[in-house]
């Protein structure tokens, strides 16, 4: 999902694969199996920061924590039947979102995991 979000606005930006990695100094053949989910996607800040300067993401908005939170999804091993259904993944960096603002108690991230299950 990283590598899909990244290559969506890279390509909305007019940036080809090949000056996307000129530019962050990265080999193009991996960097298309990032976009891919075939490769982790990146976990270092600093590239991170670079990455994000180039497509137009502003740190600090709600696009960069996104961005952040799908590279750090993206490193993680998801169970096989949460990976595999998009709309979960797609859902999960607005659910990070609502729980750092909203800090749910433990008995509502309970009936939210139900809920989730019941969906599923």
């Amino acid at each position: 999902m990283f590598g899909e979000f990244i290559k969506e606005r890279r390509i909305a930006r007019d940036i080809t694969l090949r000056k996307f990695c000129q530019e962050l100094d990265l080999d193009a053949s991996n960097w298309s199996k990032v976009e891919r989910g075939l490769l982790s996607p990146p976990q270092d800040e600093e590239k991170l920061r670079r990455i994000a300067d180039l497509i137009g993401i502003t740190q600090g908005s709600d696009e960069w924590q996104t961005m952040k939170d799908l590279s750090r999804l993206g490193a993680q091993m998801l169970p096989d039947d949460i990976a595999s259904d998009r709309r979960i993944v797609n859902a999960l960096p607005l659910f990070f979102r609502t729980v750092r603002s909203d800090k749910p108690t433990v008995e509502e991230l309970d009936r939210l995991i139900e809920l989730i299950k019941k969906e599923a």
